[in-house]
């Protein structure tokens, strides 16, 4: 273990996530909140999107989807991943992988619930990563269930969207640096998780 790097940056990595992620919600033209998802199906092939981070604490870093996805899929399947933030305005980047949970009922329902309509909407129109029969095809499902819902002041949450959490194992931070000497550090979870000081933290070479 690096104690300097503790000294320096401190020994909870999601304390220095928090806090490199406000610099970036001040410095980000768009969505400071983005990351690349990677996920692998179930024939062991890789895919990566980018998607919105919409919540993080200790149990880990919370993101939604419709599950019949490509990476729905995958992630049913084969539930773990590794996601990266990438903030070029601050020439920084985190990647975080570990195992993968859904999110309880309860969870998914109040950020759906706190949509705006027409994305709930969207929620029941989008056969995610499915072929669409015409190029209207997605503006004719929105108009369907409008139409639907019309009379529905709150739409439920679809029974195939829901929420996935990255329970963080690995936390890896990056800096730039001159002539591609970039300063890059990690900090792994170690096998005691109830352990006061659980996780390892070590410099890499870039």
């Amino acid at each position: 273990m690096s104690d300097d790097i503790i000294e320096k940056y401190g020994k909870d990595p999601l304390s220095l996530f928090k806090q490199w992620l406000n610099e970036a919600e001040k410095t980000e033209i768009n969505d400071a909140n983005a990351m690349f998802l990677s996920s692998v199906d179930p024939d062991g092939h890789p895919s990566v999107r980018t998607v919105l981070l919409k919540g993080f604490d200790e149990r880990g870093f919370v993101f939604y989807t419709n599950f019949e996805s490509r990476k729905g899929k995958a992630l049913l399947a084969n539930p773990y991943a590794e996601t990266l933030f990438y903030w070029k305005s601050l020439e920084k980047q985190i990647r975080i992988s570990g195992p993968v949970e859904q999110v309880s009922n309860d969870e998914a329902n109040a950020y759906y619930n706190a949509r705006h309509r027409v994305s709930r909407i969207g929620a029941w129109a989008s056969k995610q990563s499915r072929e669409m029969e015409h190029a209207n095809a997605l503006k004719e499902r929105e108009a369907e269930f409008t139409k639907k819902f019309e009379n529905v002041e709150n739409p439920p949450r679809p029974e195939n969207w829901s929420g996935f959490r990255i329970i963080p194992k690995r936390v890896e931070f990056w800096i730039a640096g001159e002539f591609r000497l970039h300063t890059r550090f990690v900090y792994t979870k170690t096998e005691d998780d109830n352990a006061a000081d659980d996780w390892n933290v070590n410099w890499l070479y870039p």
